[in-house]
């Protein structure tokens, strides 16, 4: 099998765990007789410095024709001067809008041998595995029209515009429930239906898409602010969470801490597949840049590699593979290999090395 990938390791940290994912990649092909043709681009704020914007024509059509992207991070102090059109991370907004990347993929995972990191009980966290599921090419950050004007006083007013319709909630909601049959079969769809009508809707479409398509499913409908109060208090409740954008940009994030370190969690970023199956795929772990370790060696790269292994799960279909490099984590973690993050002294390639030694 021969497949194609585009790497853009970033800035910040990126391109210091990024390495360690490529060894794991490089092992998994020794093992197999996977080919990767690997191609890299700058992005963000390296891409600004070198070609003055954040993400390139070029670049995104080789996205384009990749079976998949690999991504590191994106910003920094350095590019806080930026005008507001030519920030950072407007090259992941842009990726995900051409790309058609419309599901966003996050997995909230307690591994046993961690239960004591996460900032809630070991009682209340243990055994937790949920995926939340956003919309993230519409809503409020999408939404037309969007600005800054002068009032007739003066005063400067800036304004988004939340919209979702029907084809936009369908899709991704699809993707929540097959994702549930898969899993504990389980979905809660969270807006706030009670004050927005774009949430109205969305409650609506998704409970008829349900009752039409997928009767197997169970599913619930919560509020946003409730489901954080409950993420806190029983996140062990919850399987599969769908939801939009913005939510699902604050709550992602919030289930991110119930594991102990945001440098444990990967995402995927998935598009609509053509008529050959082949769909669009965006690979990143969601610990952004983190401009204060930067350059310092110690950086967690487990977030990275595990990226990568939902990158061989849902674009490569090596399902035995992607579960060999979890199964390879969980065992360095087991073993006590601990980047600064997690209270240890590993460095990002030692951390890389554990992984390796294991898989």
């Amino acid at each position: 099998m021969t497949k194609s990938l585009l790497v853009l390791a970033g800035d910040g940290v990126g391109p210091e765990v990024m390495p360690q994912a490529l060894r794991v990649l490089e092992r998994v092909c020794e093992r197999t007789g996977l080919t990767v043709g690997i191609s890299t681009g700058l992005v963000g704020g390296a891409a600004i410095d070198g070609e003055g914007r954040p993400l390139s024509d070029d670049t995104l059509a080789r996205a384009r024709a990749a079976d998949a992207v690999l991504f590191g991070s994106v910003g920094g102090p350095k590019w806080d001067g930026q005008p507001f059109d030519n920030r950072p991370e407007l090259a992941i907004l842009k990726l995900r809008s051409e790309l058609g990347l419309f599901a966003n993929l996050r997995p909230a995972t307690v591994f046993a041998p961690l239960v004591e990191a996460s900032t809630l009980k070991p009682e209340v966290v243990r055994g937790l595995d949920l995926m939340i599921v956003r919309e993230s090419t519409g809503g409020i950050y999408f939404g037309e029209p969007r600005g800054i004007e002068t009032l007739p006083n003066g005063d400067r007013r800036g304004f988004n515009t939340e919209s979702y319709s029907t084809p936009e909630i369908e899709r991704v909601a699809r993707v929540a429930f097959e994702l549930a049959r898969g899993r504990q079969n389980r979905v809660t769809s969270v807006e706030k239906a009670n004050v927005m009508e774009s949430g109205l809707v969305w409650r609506e479409v998704v409970q008829a898409l349900r009752d039409r398509d997928y009767p197997d499913v169970a599913l619930s409908h919560m509020y946003a602010d409730n489901c954080a109060m409950q993420l806190a208090r029983n996140p062990r409740q919850f399987d599969v969470i769908v939801t939009g954008n913005l939510f699902g940009d604050l709550l992602s994030d919030l289930a991110s801490m119930l594991t102990g370190s945001l440098g444990l969690l990967p995402s995927a970023t998935l598009g609509a597949p053509d008529a050959a199956g082949r769909r669009p795929a965006l690979y990143e772990p969601i610990h952004g840049s983190a401009p204060d370790i930067a350059g310092k060696g110690i950086a967690n790269p487990l977030a990275q590699i595990l990226s990568l292994a939902m990158l061989l799960r849902w674009s490569f279909g090596l399902e035995d593979e992607a579960k060999a490099v979890e199964a390879a984590v969980i065992a360095a973690l087991a073993d006590g290999a601990r980047t600064a993050d997690l209270g240890g002294t590993l460095s990002t390639v030692e951390m890389g090395d554990a992984v390796l030694e294991r898989l």
